[in-house]
């Protein structure tokens, strides 16, 4: 369990040689570093969930109080102005913040998965923040990516066969944080705002989508939203047929997939609110297709099979 402490070093260590450290930067490492170990301690030890959602809210609070780091602007998304969440723009940061920690969390269930959906993530933000010039970032998002690949080669075991690497929560809650971190960033007027708010839904749409559908049904189901099951995307993918790595490379390209429609509406100028009720649209084929997936993998093998007869019957 060392390839978010792994991770954690190669930030330390390229923010000491190139990186500009300001107030905001100092806030960023000390908020990862807090992270870092709560999540190491939660790997060795098991640390409760609510320990974990203390410090995860009481790092959004340092975050917007001391760098005003927060989500305030959410642009044209109904169509009726632009969106200034004013006061509420300080709980909705914390759901935000606390949100992408855990969508990070959960989708890390399979060998390869959280460092490919980073890959993702982290290389459509460095596209953005390269593309507008702002190099900075852009450059720190090609470091994670560049810190994360060895890290996925061990974690496939494609190297070191013997003995394997695995993130661990002290990756993924410091994988979220920064991916929240960057967003906002480049969405918020006081910073860089190259990116509309929208697009970030579709730059970590799978993760954001499986946490709110596999939630939901918890709380239909009168269970906690934060009890274990195996209803994710990658558990019903392994149990529909597909092995482990097929599962991989599709759950990945159906990210990028999303990640890339984004970009593209951002490049075209598509309507904010069209891009928004898009998304609302999506997630909700992304929600009954889970729900119902036995139904549809029934009707589908069915399909196929009855195909397949009048085949033969034919020749």
């Amino acid at each position: 369990m060392v390839g978010g402490i792994s991770l954690y070093i190669s930030l330390i260590a390229y923010f000491s040689i190139f990186g500009i450290i300001d107030v905001t930067t100092i806030v960023y490492l000390f908020s990862i570093s807090i992270l870092t170990l709560v999540g190491a301690l939660d790997d060795k030890f098991d640390v409760s969930y609510k320990i974990r959602f203390f410090i995860q809210i009481l790092l959004a609070v340092v975050m917007m109080s001391t760098v005003n780091v927060e989500l305030e602007y959410l642009g044209n998304i109904l169509g009726l102005g632009d969106i200034h969440l004013g006061v509420l723009g300080y709980p909705i940061t914390v759901l935000a913040i606390v949100g992408a920690i855990n969508a990070f969390n959960m989708v890390d269930g399979i060998d390869g998965l959280l460092g490919g959906i980073s890959v993702v993530v982290f290389g459509s933000l460095g596209y953005i923040f390269l593309d507008a010039g702002v190099y900075s970032l852009g450059m720190l998002c090609l470091v994670i990516i560049a810190a994360l690949l060895p890290y996925i080669c061990f974690n496939l075991g494609l190297v070191g066969k013997k003995r394997k690497v695995f993130m661990g929560d002290a990756g993924s809650m410091l994988i979220g944080f920064t991916a929240v971190w960057l967003l906002i960033k480049a969405t918020q007027p006081n910073f860089y705002p190259i990116l509309r708010p929208v697009t970030v839904l579709w730059i970590i749409a799978l993760p954001l989508m499986d946490m709110a559908a596999i939630m939901i049904r918890r709380i239909r189901r009168g269970d906690s939203p934060f009890k274990p099951d195996r209803e994710h995307l990658h558990h019903i993918c392994q149990r529909a047929g597909l092995n482990p790595f097929q599962t991989l490379m599709a759950i990945c390209t159906f990210a990028l997939s999303l990640s890339a429609f984004g970009i593209i509406g951002e490049n075209t100028g598509i309507p904010e609110s069209a891009m928004f009720a898009l998304f609302i649209f999506v997630f909700f084929l992304y929600y009954f297709a889970l729900a119902y997936v036995w139904r549809i993998l029934t009707f589908v093998r069915r399909m196929f099979k009855k195909e397949e007869l009048e085949y033969q019957s034919e020749n």
